[in-house]
């Protein structure tokens, strides 16, 4: 790899420090000309999804998270007011909560802050909290799923707090309010609350939709407020809505620094010029070294661990966007990126044997943050500091990979702070968009997801069936999958589930057609 290859292959933005280095894609010279008619519609698509053109033709809507950052590309003027108002809103009801002009019943003032949401409603919010929130803000916990453990062992964690539950604040972030998981976490809230000597309702705030079933809870409830969160934002984009800003704003991070970082990032990456637009780059590295067919598993590995979340947040936004089982003419394609990591060098030890070594179905993406502590650097080995070694790890399992075949794309940052952030967040939510394009899927629906949603309502009524045809009298899967006309395997499954819960005994026999069930 001469140096010369290297600088052709390194795209600057030297304005906002920002860097990406496709030198290790190995991309042919004439790429992009081949890619030609793709890469122009590509370009147009992204015009016409920024002017407000449905792009989600399934649900009639448009797609409008890039307008978060730049109000005037609203198609409207209604929208542009839907953007702009809620910014005023979250920061004076944000301003009033260190001062206690907003506060708890009992006196003081909220110092934890309960994020209940699923999905993009907190995936979002968590990869702020633990890239930038953890040093002057609201301490800050998440119901994220439906497992009753996982919440109690928060509220346990919370009530040891001072103040406890009496001083949360508690966000419910749910579109349409009907969402299972954040149903159920913030019933069982409310419940926690309640067995507290705490009203619920005067200690929680929605981000939810106009007339959703959450909105109007929070109004019968008497919630504190709530704030809009507009269908033209799909969850894996919403993270510079409402979703994120609310939380944002509680636990003191500058959010319009990330809303402009995220801006700047849209302004050059709607270039022309593909030398010049990063996000193209990216995604026809992607289809590249996929074969336009997703072939290559995409393992993101940042090298900071306030990132530690960041390949995950990518695996939402990236998988839900881009597996799709048809193109936009209706031909079966089967198509997707599959996105797996965690942070450098720590993950080193976990899996780079196997990157180097093993299978060749990936290729890399290492997050490179230039600056290594924001505090003076002591050396810990002669002259080298942590920061030193950090690099070395970096810098030493990229020239490994290639050196046995593998590629690898280096985006680097100056440190990790609100604005830039956001323009990771928007660099790839870009690339999702042109990539989608260059396969011809849409981006913006899940009907996988809701296949899922469907599935688990059928077990669920399943379940209660189940509930009610148990007695006294012992009687295998088959035998109550007989008596409602199941199928005795869901209908066993059902079974171990009530008797793991207490809700029926379970003897087993040798086989588990001849395991027994009873009240």
């Amino acid at each position: 790899m001469s140096f010369e290859n290297y600088s052709r292959s390194l795209l600057r933005y030297p304005d906002i420090g920002f860097s990406l280095d496709l030198s290790r894609m190995n991309l042919p010279a004439d790429y992009t000309g081949t890619m030609q008619p793709k890469i122009d519609r590509a370009l147009s698509d992204l015009t016409k999804l920024e002017a407000g053109e449905i792009a989600n033709p399934d649900e009639g809507r448009m797609v409008g998270h890039y307008w978060l950052r730049n109000p005037d590309l609203a198609p409207t003027e209604e929208i542009k007011k839907q953007i702009i108002e809620p910014l005023t809103a979250i920061k004076e009801f944000a301003s009033k909560i260190p001062t206690g002009e907003i506060a708890p019943p009992s006196g003081g003032v909220f110092t934890n802050l309960l994020i209940i949401g699923i999905g993009g409603s907190a995936l979002g919010p968590q990869l702020i909290y633990e890239a930038l929130g953890e040093v002057d803000g609201m301490t800050t916990y998440f119901f994220d799923n439906t497992d009753p453990a996982g919440m109690d062992k928060d509220i346990d964690t919370i009530q040891k707090t001072d103040g406890g539950l009496s001083k949360t604040l508690a966000i419910v972030i749910s579109k349409s309010g009907g969402t299972p998981e954040t149903r159920n976490g913030m019933v069982e809230a409310k419940l926690a609350y309640e067995e507290a000597g705490l009203d619920f309702a005067k200690h929680a705030i929605a981000v939810t939709g106009d007339g959703s079933k959450l909105s109007n809870f929070a109004k019968e409830e008497g919630f504190i407020t709530t704030f809009p969160m507009e269908d033209w934002v799909g969850g894996r984009t919403s993270i510079l809505s409402t979703v994120g800003l609310v939380p944002m704003a509680l636990q003191d991070i500058d959010f319009e620094s990330m809303l402009a970082g995220a801006k700047e990032m849209d302004e050059y990456t709607r270039s022309s010029e593909i030398e010049n637009n990063a996000a193209l780059r990216l995604a026809l590295a992607w289809y590249h070294e996929g074969n336009g067919k997703g072939e290559k598993d995409m393992v993101v590995l940042p090298y900071k661990d306030s990132l530690v979340l960041f390949s995950k947040y990518l695996q939402q936004l990236i998988m839900e966007s881009l597996g799709k089982a048809e193109d936009l003419d209706g031909k079966t394609v089967n198509q997707g990126l599959a996105v797996y990591g965690n942070k450098g060098s720590t993950d080193q030890h976990a899996y780079v044997q196997q990157l180097r070594d093993g299978l060749h179905n990936f290729f890399a993406t290492f997050i490179e943050v230039r600056k290594g502590r924001s505090k003076s650097s002591r050396t810990v080995d002669g002259t080298n500091t942590s920061a030193d070694y950090l690099q070395g790890f970096l810098r030493g399992t990229r020239e490994a990979l290639y050196e046995n075949g593998r590629r690898s794309v280096t985006i680097s940052i100056e440190e990790v702070t609100a604005r830039t952030l956001g323009h990771l967040i928007a660099l790839f939510e870009r690339a999702v968009t042109f990539y989608a394009s260059l396969v011809n899927i849409n981006a913006y629906h899940q009907p996988g997801v809701e296949a899922g949603k469907a599935a688990a309502t059928t077990f669920l009524d399943l379940l209660n069936q189940v509930r009610g045809h148990l007695t006294a009298d012992h009687k295998s899967a088959e035998d109550i999958a007989t008596e409602i006309g199941g199928n005795p395997e869901s209908v066993f499954h059902a079974l171990v589930h009530l008797a793991a819960n207490a809700e029926c005994t379970q003897m087993r026999g040798e086989t588990a057609a001849e395991d027994s069930f009873f009240l």
